[in-house]
């Protein structure tokens, strides 16, 4: 049974590109149903790709290949918890290093343009330290970074 809501997202004819990438790269991830149209549609043609469902870490997605003129932005991101350096490391050069580029505290873009906010726990528990000055000094490093440094951020919070 489909679930009842997906996050549908807009592709130019990637977006089985986009699921297998998703599906390789994060936990709990996999591509289902691929749907070929029926007949011809605005940006393809009878038999290409139509729809591709898939999970992104237990979350329900579809991907439509609608065309071009419609482009992601930053205000819908996935953002993914991990458990330690190692896991950030390769979560962030997974999608840099397939046509993604950086951005600041720990966002980044993949080649299709989806943002993701890649935050480690340990980032989360710093700036929420009930100690407000070891928070503001967490807080503080993350705003220098690009990808999260755990190490840095846990000594700007120790001070």
């Amino acid at each position: 049974m489909p679930a009842k809501n997906t996050v549908c997202l807009w592709f130019n004819g990637t977006a089985e590109e986009a699921a297998r990438f998703y599906a390789a790269t994060f936990p709990d991830s996999a591509v289902g149903a691929v749907m070929r149209a029926p007949g011809d549609f605005p940006s393809g043609k009878q038999g290409d790709v139509l729809t591709v469902e898939f999970t992104v870490m237990g979350i329900p997605c579809l991907g439509l290949n609608g065309g071009p003129g419609v482009s992601h932005g930053m205000a819908f991101s996935f953002q993914v918890a991990t458990d330690d350096q190692a896991e950030t490391d390769r979560l962030w050069n997974a999608i840099i290093g397939n046509g993604g580029e950086a951005n600041a505290c720990g966002w980044c873009k993949d080649k299709w343009g989806l943002s993701w906010q890649i935050t480690p726990r340990a980032l989360t528990s710093a700036i929420t330290d009930p100690d407000r000055a070891a928070a503001q000094r967490a807080f503080n490093a993350m705003m220098e970074m690009t990808k999260i440094d755990i190490a840095v951020i846990e000594a700007a919070r120790r001070g």
